[in-house]
């Protein structure tokens, strides 16, 4: 909670971004919970609260100057008015100017006012993005306002910034709130964290004018430079964020190390009877990564390695090998995915090789409940080797006798915080478990030096041989039908068939009953076929069923949403159709074709997309046609999306940029390590105080 209101003056007026964000005039306890929610604690946070982009509300657009993707303000009287109910409520709103154009504006959550108050006749100023729909350019859910018939439309004299918000607090409070704070910014040797002499050696500019201009740009601003971040002032900020979180790094990094682990060095018995056993010979790739890990956890400081590798490349094995070292030297291991389905997998491979070497691997899930769960809660008490689960693991109650390894598969998935409670778990005096993170999601070298500067990296960069390349074209949903008889060709052939329904940014709900409706359509055209169907609402006990029906090869089809994109295994499966694929990032997209191309047979992959293409989504598509090397699509995926969004990071609170981009502004980093040295060196007082004012109390996480 934020500082209460009888915070001395006196002891902030050195520091007025101390002040509690209730000292700001109008700032009453509800604005204060607000604020809060957003991690907003004293001024300091609201200065360093950056716009997440700016709308440009200067101007009006003419309605025949639209195109789709972009962002407009534009006014139009009400021309017609059409409420639907077909599959969902919706209002349509369709408005003119006057010179033959027209644009439609459509909204699925309103209420009978809003529907009565927008009728024809109205003129309306609407600002919001442009799309392309089935028969005209609309808006889906713009801001809009009335107008009085004869009234003239005031402009905004700048760029309006849109903050990152919550629940209950609109654009505009926040806005004045930031305004207020900004009029306690000190001057600027005040506000200056880095030292002078470090400031000219790299040409860094004020910080105060840089603060200044991002939250409110003159209205002669470069508007495709602040869209694109590339603005000095927007540059300067990301410098000292970037700055931040690599010291912040550097000294978790340092402070880990300085903890000690269980020695697992051990004589390989185990190890070499289960590679014995193993009826494929393991890549040099795989043998040079666990050789990494080996040398990890036999020493007495604590492992921390990443280990990335593309789809199907056999990083289950480089976990099972580490796993046999700690259980062989007396130690638990403790296995956590993000889905049952993924960690049933994992499941079945560590009880296949491990049951024959009498190695006991338990299974903890949140299904499991009553007297299942307690006694698999003993039994891990009691000292079960190698125990595997999704979230179940990190739960209260849940105790390890002696944990010494703590593999995290699919590690972006999971929250920061989440990791750390498992590690946690295997505390013992200043012993810590080591760290295994696994990742399907080939990560950039650039991102991955800034991104897990507390880690160690090995990539398993080359695939099992017998794997076959999947070729992959991109088709029109207008040629759908030609699709299903390929499919059919191909199950007539002995073949199976995926076929993925997508819908981003619906509920869970919408997603299965997409994914019905798709079922129910092959079920039709594919009479000679067995069709099933697997989507998240199931019973897990049911998707169970399901896949092992389509493994078994008593299915021909699987009708599924993205639930299957992690560790589903069936080598006979050779033809994957992924519907509205436009709408996916590329990792997503490399990640389901991986689930074909995993036997001998020719395997192909169809990308149906809904017309027309933006150039973002071509440029995926194009992508996915032209390679299947992961290292190469998460370089393209980073270019196009962002780190953020490769990295899954809005989950984990790791990363969660406010101004950089780790693609866009890879160029800083060599200076930005060259400062951060010399800071944690030479000035660790005004580090710390840095990471704090950027990090503050989530510095434990980063990077954890």
């Amino acid at each position: 909670m934020a500082a209460p209101k009888t915070q001395s003056l006196t002891a902030t007026r050195d520091d007025p971004g101390k002040l509690p964000v209730s000292a700001l005039v109008g700032v009453g306890p509800a604005l204060v919970e607000a604020l809060a929610r957003l991690g907003l604690h004293s001024v300091q946070d609201l200065w360093f609260h950056l716009p997440l982009r700016y709308e440009d509300r200067t101007h009006l657009t003419p309605l025949a100057d639209l195109r789709p993707g972009m962002r407009a303000q534009v006014v139009g009287t009400v021309e017609a008015v059409e409420k639907g109910f077909r599959y969902r409520p919706q209002l349509k709103v369709a408005i003119g100017d006057g010179v033959m154009e027209t644009l439609l504006l459509r909204f699925f959550h309103f209420n009978r006012a809003q529907a009565e108050q927008l009728r024809v006749g109205i003129r309306l100023l609407c600002y919001g993005e442009v799309r392309q729909g089935s028969g005209s350019l609309e808006m889906v859910h713009p801001q809009y306002r009335r107008l009085a018939d004869d009234a003239s439309v005031e402009l905004d004299e700048r760029l309006s910034p849109v903050y990152p918000t919550t629940e209950g607090l609109g654009q505009k409070r926040l806005g004045t709130v930031i305004a207020k704070a900004l009029q306690q910014l000190p001057d600027d040797a005040q506000l200056e964290l880095i030292p002078p002499p470090l400031c000219a050696k790299f040409g860094l500019t004020s910080l105060r004018e840089a603060l200044l201009y991002v939250h409110r740009p003159p209205p002669d601003a470069r508007m495709d430079q602040l869209i694109q971040g590339r603005h000095p002032a927007q540059q300067r900020l990301a410098f000292e964020e970037l700055l931040t979180q690599h010291m912040s790094l550097k000294r978790l990094r340092a402070a880990v190390r300085e903890r000690r682990a269980p020695v697992l060095g051990d004589d390989g018995v185990l190890r070499q009877r289960w590679l014995e056993a193993l009826p494929f010979q393991l890549t040099g790739a795989q043998q040079r990564v666990i050789k990494d890990v080996a040398t990890d956890i036999a020493q007495p400081r604590p492992m921390l390695r990443l280990v990335q590798g593309d789809v199907g490349s056999g990083k289950t094995a480089v976990a099972c090998a580490a796993a046999l070292a700690a259980v062989e030297a007396g130690r638990q291991v403790a296995l956590m995915a993000p889905t049952e389905l993924l960690a049933e997998q994992h499941l079945r491979n560590f009880r296949h090789w491990l049951d024959p070497l009498g190695i006991h691997v338990e299974w903890l899930a949140g299904k499991q409940q009553g007297k299942a769960r307690q006694q698999a809660m003993r039994r891990v008490l009691e000292g079960a080797p190698v125990v595997i689960g999704t979230h179940a693991l990190m739960q209260e109650g849940v105790e390890f006798a002696r944990l010494g390894l703590v593999i995290v598969d699919e590690q972006h998935r999971f929250g920061v915080q989440q990791r750390l409670a498992l590690r946690d778990k295997g505390l013992e005096g200043e012993l810590v478990p080591h760290q295994l993170v696994l990742t399907a999601t080939p990560i950039p070298r650039t991102l991955a030096m800034s991104a897990y500067a507390d880690l160690d990296i090995s990539a398993i960069d080359e695939l099992p041989p017998g794997r076959t390349p999947v070729q992959t074209v991109a088709i029109s949903n207008a040629r759908r039908s030609e699709v299903i008889d390929r499919i059919r060709a191909a199950c007539t052939e002995g073949r199976q068939a995926y076929w993925v329904c997508t819908l981003i940014e619906e509920s869970e709900q919408l997603r299965a009953q997409a994914a019905e409706a798709a079922h129910a359509e092959l079920t039709h055209a594919l009479a000679d076929c067995r069709v099933g169907l697997i989507h998240g609402r199931m019973k897990p006990k049911e998707k169970q069923a399901i896949m092992d029906a389509f493994k078994a090869g008593e299915l021909s089809v699987l009708v599924a949403t993205t639930v299957i994109e992690v560790g589903v295994d069936v080598p006979n499966a050779s033809l994957m159709v992924i519907e509205n694929s436009e709408r996916l990032g590329l990792a997503q997209l490399h990640q389901l074709r991986g689930r074909v191309g995993r036997g001998a047979i020719a395997s192909n992959c169809v990308l149906l997309y809904q017309p027309p293409l933006g150039q973002l989504a071509r440029e995926r598509l194009q992508v996915m046609r032209e390679t299947n090397d992961g290292f190469r699509i998460a370089e393209k995926d980073l270019q196009l999306r962002g780190p953020g969004e490769v990295l899954g990071t809005r989950q984990t609170g790791q990363l969660s940029f406010r101004m950089a981009d780790l693609s866009r502004d890879a160029h800083l980093l060599p200076a930005v390590q060259q400062v951060g040295e010399q800071m944690l060196d030479r000035h660790p007082e005004r580090a710390a105080r840095l990471i704090d004012r950027w990090i503050g109390g989530a510095a434990r996480y980063v990077g954890a």
